[in-house]
């Protein structure tokens, strides 16, 4: 998945600091809509990871019902400096 395609997507476009509040809050809802609703793995933790770094996403325990991806997905919060706790 391309950084840029999925803001392009998901907040129509790539510059967030130029949206206004509801712009943002409008991707960010399309953006968990889409999370909500994948099936696939990988692309599942890709979006859950972009909603991560915008401050968005859901606790891993609540996002990720696998051990193995929750364990991932907690790894990453970890690493980036944003886990849970924050």
């Amino acid at each position: 998945m391309d950084l840029d395609t999925l803001l392009h997507h998901y907040f129509e476009t790539t510059e967030l600091d130029t949206l206004d509040e509801a712009a943002f809050e409008r991707g960010v809802e399309r953006l968990g809509t889409a999370f909500g609703t994948e099936k696939e793995p990988g692309r599942r933790f890709a979006l859950w990871s972009l909603l991560h770094a915008l401050g968005e996403a859901p606790d891993p325990s609540v996002a990720f019902k696998d051990p193995q991806e929750r364990h991932a997905a907690e790894t990453y919060a970890r690493v980036s400096g944003r886990d849970s706790d924050d």
